[in-house]
């Protein structure tokens, strides 16, 4: 806007933070872990992401527990293109729903929720699967094609709830993306470790089972932040700060409007004329 109108007093809100080592500290180190403590939407979305992302890694490590030689056929991968696939349907039929005005979708949680809600149980349901039909008499094809659900069900989840994290903080998502990273990445170095000692210890039914049981206790959170996500963000300081900001834009957008209807060609005329 400033290269097109040529008005060098236009600035954007970021142009105008203070830069040095201070404004690193406090803001791009320190927001995103005070954002894991004191913001549940990030602290619950970084719970259930870096387990979901652990899980990932631990089974490059329990695949070839399971199938031994035949870890090559990879059913995730086919799960993922279903999972694609799924989430173009989905973001058109949410575009359609705006296009016609849809009160829903006016909300975050019912854009960008709903994919999470069929992703968890899916993501839960290919755990028990695996573990449980992983046996000398039964065919090997009955669990390798968990990993179908499975692909299917981990990136539904993560699509879901990093796009609702973006919306929900807007200028803030990048540090709240931070936390989400930060925590999915140690998570996903640790977890695996345990892998091979906790399939020879529970063995593998239980070893998913636990795996499973963990999944389920996350499957309610998309369903918790569809329910009380508005409550939340009432109450988070970043989402205040937003609301903020958005109520003073649009009171300058209307004062402008108001000014410019009060300003009619009579009066224009009236002073083109008191210049002459």
């Amino acid at each position: 806007m400033r290269k097109e109108t040529g008005d060098p007093n236009i600035f954007a809100p970021i142009e105008l933070e203070k830069k040095g080592a201070k404004q690193m500290m406090t803001v791009t180190l320190m927001r995103p872990l005070n954002m894991i403590v004191f913001e549940a939407i990030v602290l619950f979305t970084c719970l259930y992401l870096s387990l979901a992302y652990a899980i990932f890694y631990l089974f490059f490590e329990a695949y070839p527990l399971i199938f031994e030689g035949i870890y090559g056929m990879n059913t995730v991968g086919i799960g993922a293109i279903f999972a694609c696939c799924i989430f173009l349907y989905y973001d058109g039929f949410l575009q359609r729903a705006k296009n016609r005005g849809a009160p829903w979708t006016m909300r975050e949680e019912y854009r960008r929720l709903p994919l999470a809600c069929l992703g968890g149980p899916l993501y839960v349901v290919s755990l028990f699967w695996l573990g449980w039909s992983a046996s000398p008499h039964v065919h090997w094809i009955v669990p390798m094609l968990a990993g179908v659900p499975f692909g299917i069900g981990f990136v539904l989840i993560f699509m879901a709830l990093l796009n609702y994290v973006t919306d929900a903080y807007a200028i803030f998502a990048a540090s709240a993306m931070s936390a989400t990273s930060c925590c999915r990445s140690v998570f996903g170095a640790v977890l695996p470790l345990a892998a091979r000692p906790m399939y020879q210890n529970l063995g593998i039914p239980w070893a998913s089972s636990l795996l499973g049981f963990l999944s389920l206790g996350m499957t309610v959170i998309p369903f918790a932040f569809i329910k009380y996500g508005d409550r939340i963000r009432a109450h988070s300081k970043f989402c205040q700060e937003l609301q903020r900001g958005k109520e003073s834009a649009e009171k300058d957008v209307k004062g402008t409007v108001e000014t410019d209807r009060d300003h009619t060609p009579a009066e224009d005329q009236m002073e083109s004329k008191e210049e002459v």
